[in-house]
């Protein structure tokens, strides 16, 4: 295995695994809100930064996701595209990293807590809805051409596909 082997997103994507992983971090967020333990942020960000880098080579969830949960569930992968995907680890990234600046650096406690409060909504709307806003925010990106249809061919067909129904 390659360096650039480990810092590759996957592409497509295992929808029933993207769930599950947000299923964690959805709980972990809605733990360190309701409790209000600041030494669950580090893992909670560890995660997301990991998964941004390399989907779930250097996630421990996200390897336990992919090689023991998923392969014992009776359900039938379902491929989506990855770019949606990792756009939206990015934005946990950011969420977490400044979640956690601002517990330990600034002892702003509430606003960190907002910023998990909206990692849980979004990771739990992603695991029990199939619904990522990271996803939405990428595709509305693509269609006013920040993003550009090259990064993601499969999401430009379907966007374009979308809008002439």
């Amino acid at each position: 295995m390659t360096l650039s082997d480990v810092f590759s997103f996957p592409n497509p994507v295992n929808e029933v695994s993207a769930r599950l992983v947000a299923g964690g971090a959805a709980v972990v967020a809605w733990i360190t809100v309701g409790t209000q333990w600041p030494w669950l942020l580090p893992f909670l960000t560890y995660g997301f930064i990991a998964r941004l880098a390399s989907g779930p080579t250097l996630s421990p969830w996200g390897q336990i996701v992919t090689r023991v949960l998923v392969p014992r569930l009776p359900f039938k992968a379902k491929l989506i595209p990855g770019p949606p995907k990792r756009f939206a680890q990015g934005i946990g990234a950011v969420f977490t990293v400044g979640a956690t600046v601002l517990w330990f650096g600034f002892n702003l406690e509430l606003p960190a807590l907002i910023l998990v409060a909206f990692i849980g909504v979004a990771a739990t709307l992603e695991s029990v809805f199939a619904f990522c806003l990271g996803c939405q925010v990428f595709n509305i990106l693509m269609r006013v051409g920040i993003i550009p249809t090259t990064v993601c061919e499969a999401c430009a067909n379907f966007t374009v596909a979308r809008s002439h129904s």
